[in-house]
């Protein structure tokens, strides 16, 4: 078939263009990535569509404006700048797939010319769900994300568009659901890692303090300050927690064992993750998060909220308790499913292969399989 993806960054959907590719689809990947970066994800040449020289002008405009109180406007004029550019530059196509809040146009442009059919991928809760999630972060004094208006508008249009509406998580689908949208309507495919990348890695050596990492932006909306006090709740004695990504709207912890490192690339992570016994993420809401998939690649035991993606991992790993889930805010609860787990991490000694036969179920091969799989079933 032929296969449109529209998307503005990378995210998982030049992954999604690749598998697809590798599974004979005509694919084209309309995006703001020019062909030399996705090239280096294993993206042939032939499948990128470049918006870059049709955006600049909004995409320079989005970076200018970025920190200063009309970000909110620069991201509005861009989304619809993408949608308006592909609605006009997209060729035939059997099935599109775009991103939400960059879709609206494109969806309605693509069944009316081509009669294709839409898939809307939406990587976190119903838009409504989000916002009145993200309405109840605790305030500290930054100026707290929310979901603006504009957005409601064109994701709740997109929604009502598009045939199928894909999403990475059961607490996901469950938000959809809840807001009315039928299950028939909900396709849920859990994202890929990239297994090469993140092999399972020697136990830390003994003597080394049970170790707790969290992998991406400290933040409220990544439940930072609730893990910050839960890992100061822990009777586990000489624990230590280590951060490693960028910095956003929670306060890092002055405690002695808190370490942070800034962001790395993705192809180091490994190193880092071979440092730790368990990885922790106390997301108050998040579809999936993709590091989660790799801290289990790499043989780490995993600690998260109900609002992860965490329990759709519980499937691939070898032993379930592997993967702990508490409920998103509760501190205590985090604590003591933290010090669970690090009980159990730290009497694994060598190599720490946690997903056994499961192992390329986790792959992004497989997840391109099983979207390869819908495809086929139209």
């Amino acid at each position: 078939m032929r296969v449109a993806i529209l998307t503005s960054g990378r995210f998982w959907l030049c992954d999604l263009a690749r598998e697809l590719d590798r599974c004979g689809h005509e694919v084209y990947l309309y995006s703001l990535v020019p062909a030399w970066r996705t090239r280096r994800f294993g993206l042939p040449d032939r499948c990128n569509r470049w918006l870059g020289p049709y955006l600049a002008p909004l995409f320079g405009l989005r970076r200018a404006l970025r920190a200063t109180r009309y970000a909110d406007m620069a991201n509005q004029l861009l989304s619809i700048g993408i949608d308006t550019a592909a609605a006009r530059l997209i060729t035939s196509c059997d099935v599109f797939i775009g991103l939400s809040q960059l879709s609206r146009s494109t969806l309605r442009r693509v069944r009316r010319r081509f009669g294709a059919h839409t898939f809307l991928e939406r990587g976190n809760r119903h838009i409504l769900s989000q916002r009145d999630i993200l309405a109840q972060l605790p305030a500290n004094g930054h100026h707290l994300p929310q979901v603006p208006q504009w957005a409601v508008r064109r994701e709740l249009a997109e929604y009502e568009s598009a045939d199928v509406i894909v999403v990475p998580s059961a607490h996901v689908q469950h938000s959809f659901q809840a807001r009315g949208v039928p299950a028939a309507k909900l396709f849920r495919n859990p994202y890929g890692v990239d297994l090469a990348h993140f092999p399972p890695t020697l136990a830390p050596p003994a003597g080394t303090p049970p170790t707790v990492i969290m992998v991406g932006t400290w933040s409220l909306r990544k439940g930072c300050d609730a893990l910050a006090e839960a890992w100061c709740r822990l009777t586990t004695r000489g624990s230590r927690l280590l951060h490693v990504g960028g910095l956003g709207d929670a306060p890092l912890p002055k405690d002695p064992g808190f370490t942070h490192h800034d962001t790395v690339d993705q192809h180091e992570l490994t190193n880092w993750y071979a440092q730790a016994h368990v990885m922790a993420l106390a997301s108050r809401e998040e579809g999936l998060a993709l590091v989660q998939a790799q801290g289990l690649a790499s043989g780490l035991h995993l600690v998260a909220t109900d609002r992860t993606g965490a329990d759709d991992l519980q499937a691939y790993v070898t032993d379930p308790a592997t993967v702990r889930i508490a409920p998103a805010g509760d501190v205590f609860a985090l604590a003591a499913t933290i010090d669970t787990q690090l009980d159990r991490a730290c009497r694994l000694v060598g190599r720490r292969d946690l997903l056994g036969s499961g192992r390329a179920r986790l792959s992004w091969e497989a997840y391109g399989r099983r979207y390869d799989a819908r495809l086929r079933s139209l």
